[in-house]
């Protein structure tokens, strides 16, 4: 044989590479369990401590007894007026970060994210236009399930739109992102046009909410929002074998028996789902569904994407966010103007890598890649 058609392995030697292999597997695995664990108890103490903060402080003691019931008027300030905001921002940064797990795995590019891609603007545009343009009887008619659909809506038919202008012989990564920065273009001034004809009052409601904000979150607006959710979750758990496929490539997928363009698409619907129920009840926030899975994915040291432990880091990183936004700045703002902030820095750093490597390696980077 020769070294372009090199002998394949005998069977013990298969067998010898897959025995060496396995305790690196079994490493890899436990590693990824303790990032999650580690993360998720970080985002439930920071929910703790935003449930304890605010103008009327409370111990853990105090603070225990409060989630049980027996805390008097001190369970009224922790169950009503406390948890709505503090569970919001543990579930919709888990949720932001699922969807842009999603999009990053299928993309296979680190800046594939729902933000990035116009499918969170395509939800607010959706809200604008069934709440602001649309006939108010039936805005009236639908009540607190307006943004919601909306939302929903919105999203969905952004997502279409960016599908079939992308799709060419196969959605590719590159040419979905590129798109869908225009179609974000596009919808970002469609918004402001929509806000510019409103009422003054409304139009300031609807631009303060389309910051991203968990102020107004209360039980009765999450309810549409957790039901869809419960029913989207559970969906993309199940597509998790087929999406390994995916990653293998397109190609590989197609021989194990994958229909690859069909499952993509059904992928990216759940994935859109999510987006658009955060974005029903929050607005849309950003960033958080950029960074979570690359920074989940660094800390796993893995190769692909990590679910789980992106969707614990979403939620500290919104939980994280939303409690400086409230307690640590001067002046209240709504977290998304924290995570567009931040994920600035990020996005600036994620960009400037491939310099910084260039820098250390000598100049190797740019001649290799010219």
């Amino acid at each position: 044989m020769n070294a372009r058609n090199p002998a394949p392995q005998s069977a013990p030697a298969r067998t010898a590479v897959a025995s060496a292999s396995a305790p690196v597997l079994t490493a890899r695995r436990a590693r990824r369990r303790l990032v999650t664990v580690a993360l998720s108890v970080i985002a439930v103490a920071l929910t703790l401590l935003a449930l304890s903060r605010g103008d009327f402080p409370l111990t853990l003691p105090e603070l225990l007894q409060a989630l049980a019931g027996r805390g008097g008027f001190a369970s009224t300030i922790v169950l009503e007026w406390r948890m709505p905001r503090a569970l919001a921002a543990l579930v919709f940064g888990a949720a932001l970060a699922l969807s842009g797990a999603i999009f990053q795995t299928l993309t296979r590019n680190p800046l594939g994210s729902p933000d990035v891609l116009g499918f969170s603007t395509g939800a607010y545009t959706g809200v604008l236009l069934l709440t602001l343009v649309a006939p108010p009887a039936l805005a009236g008619t639908l009540g607190g399930a307006a943004n919601t659909l909306g939302a929903l809506l919105g999203g969905i038919g952004t997502a279409v739109i960016v599908y079939l202008l992308a799709r060419r012989d196969g959605v590719q990564g590159f040419r979905l992102i590129v798109v869908g920065i225009g179609a974000s273009a596009m919808l970002n001034a469609l918004n402001v046009w929509i806000l510019l004809q409103a009422q003054d009052e409304v139009a300031m409601a609807a631009s303060m909410w389309g910051a991203g904000s968990l102020a107004l979150v209360d039980w009765a607006g999450m309810l549409p929002v957790l039901i869809l959710l419960v029913v989207a979750v559970p969906g993309l758990l199940l597509c998790v074998p087929v999406m390994q496929q995916l990653e293998l490539g397109d190609d590989m997928a197609s021989v194990h028996g994958v229909s690859v363009e069909r499952t993509r698409r059904r992928i990216l619907l759940l994935a859109v789902v999510l987006v658009a129920a955060v974005t029903a009840l929050s607005g849309p926030i950003a960033f958080v569904a950029l960074s979570a899975p690359q920074l989940a994915k660094r800390l796993v040291a893995g190769t692909g994407i990590p679910l789980a432990a992106s969707a614990a880091m979403g939620a500290v990183l919104l939980s994280g966010a939303d409690l400086v936004a409230q307690h640590v700045l001067p002046t209240d703002l709504p977290v998304g103007v924290l995570t567009i902030v931040l994920g600035g820095l990020y996005l600036v750093g994620l960009l400037l890598t491939p310099a910084l490597q260039a820098l250390r390696t000598g100049g190797r980077y740019g001649r290799d890649h010219a």
